[in-house]
């Protein structure tokens, strides 16, 4: 143990002397900050939703880039040469070594935090312990990649050029530098092999959603990717520049490779592959099923005509009465009224989840706020009806919609349900037992005006 902490100390001392491992520590976590901050301060809360996106980088920058680099750079300077002639287990100055980096990393998570908030008014995570936790088995995962990086890697160059073709697909289509939501169903499948995915989507889990109780297989995930990339940096370890990688001892390379594959099938075939942090995943149960819907995944797919024709509209509450009403129009509303309904009408338009890349996602987040606005009785719920069953009709197809709504009436049931809509100016939390019957009901209304089985009143 004694050993352990004067290594522990000495490592930290290095990496501190290091500026490439100052830089990828440090630097990038601010630079993307200052990014993420310029494009997203107008959210309400600022920033919050990106969390686990912001930090997720900060790992990988101290990970897969900080670590590697500095264990490189001291194999090329003999350092780990030396350490070899020390009584010490390797297990022992290995694990110093990330412990100093998990330091580092974690003291760099918190400045970008703490400068979040300062610069732009970022609220804390709602779940600050579960953050902690779930950070921790993210840099675990990251650094066991950043161990089998430092093993292949024959100089600091080599170390930069396998970090970015880590580093680069995780930003881009990873769900880590550019959103899960964006991006189209055949990224999001690729997204599925990547960590970046489950890191982000872990963190984000504690920083506005329910914590990490509804995150397992993301922790899983993370969990297994790292004891096979530790263990394969294990296998490759290696302490002088001048000791190659023999070429038996390569294949253990490609663990740290099938275990994100198999991570990747498992996503797929538990439909979590199209899953948008925050979001529940849509279980397709077999990977027959995935594959014939690949590139689209949605559930809705199955809906078939003689379903949608047997829906019922006797029990549906009037459009003019106090439960789920639709206006019948904005263009005749007084003027004052009228520039709030276009003001909702921008907002809806502008709304994140309102463009979501699932088409079943989508319409459910629309109705969503559809709801909240009915249930807490705001003075525009029937504008906001209307508005919505207006950007659904023109966004998605008659055919597809129909669809879509038919599923939702017989699938209201949401454990991410939006019930709070405070970007569109309605105040309030919606209690979650009620959010399903009004659901129920729009989507009933919406896919009778769409058959014109349904009066004008109703």
């Amino acid at each position: 143990m004694r050993g352990l902490w004067e290594h522990f100390k000495l490592t930290l001392l290095l990496n501190l002397r290091s500026r490439q491992a100052l830089v990828y520590g440090y630097l990038v976590p601010v630079f993307f900050l200052v990014a993420f901050g310029s494009i997203f301060r107008g959210e309400n809360p600022p920033l919050l939703r990106e969390l686990g996106q912001l930090l997720t980088i900060t790992v990988l920058g101290g990970a897969c880039f900080g670590m590697p680099t500095a264990m490189v750079a001291e194999r090329e300077r003999g350092v780990w040469r030396r350490y070899r002639l020390l009584p010490a287990a390797t297990g022992t100055l290995v694990i110093s070594t990330m412990a100093a980096r998990y330091l580092i990393v974690l003291s760099a998570a918190v400045m970008q935090v703490i400068l979040a908030r300062l610069m732009y008014g970022m609220p804390m995570p709602e779940h600050p312990l579960g953050i902690i936790v779930g950070f921790t088995c993210v840099t675990l995962a990251f650094l066991g990649m950043g161990l089998v990086i430092a093993m292949l890697a024959e100089n600091v160059p080599a170390v930069q050029a396998l970090g970015q073709a880590i580093f680069l697909p995780m930003i881009m289509i990873g769900g880590v530098g550019v959103p899960l939501w964006t991006l189209p169903a055949w990224a999001r499948h690729v997204a599925a092999f990547l960590p970046g995915k489950y890191a982000v989507s872990a963190l984000q889990a504690c920083a506005t959603s329910g914590g990490l109780a509804g995150e397992g297989f993301d922790v899983a995930a993370l969990l297994v990717i790292g004891a096979g990339a530790l263990l394969a940096g294990a296998k490759m370890f290696r302490w002088d520049a001048h000791e190659k990688v023999m070429r038996g001892k390569r294949g253990w390379g490609l663990l740290a490779v099938l275990v994100w594959a198999s991570v990747g099938v498992a996503a797929e075939l538990t439909g979590r592959a199209l899953a948008i942090p925050g979001e529940q995943p849509q279980a397709t149960g077999v990977l027959t099923t995935t594959l014939t819907n690949f590139g689209t995944g949605e559930p809705f797919e199955g809906i078939t005509r003689d379903q949608i024709e047997s829906l019922k509209y006797d029990d549906l509450p009037w459009d003019d009465g106090t439960v789920t009403p639709v206006a019948k129009g904005i263009d005749k509303l007084p003027p004052e009224q009228k520039q709030r309904a276009e003001q909702i009408r921008q907002q809806l338009e502008d709304w994140r989840p309102g463009k979501n890349p699932s088409v079943t996602r989508r319409v459910l987040n629309l109705l969503d706020a559809a709801s909240v606005a009915d249930i807490q009785k705001d003075p525009y719920e029937g504008v906001f009806a209307y508005l919505v069953f207006e950007k659904l009709k023109r966004d998605v197809p008659k055919e597809e919609l129909e669809k879509v709504l038919t599923w939702l009436i017989l699938h209201p049931e949401d454990e991410k349900a939006i019930r709070a809509v405070p970007e569109l100016g309605v105040d309030g939390e919606s209690p979650a037992e009620e959010m399903p019957d009004r659901v129920r009901i729009y989507s009933l209304k919406l896919v009778g005006r769409l058959d014109e089985k349904l009066p004008a009143t109703k």
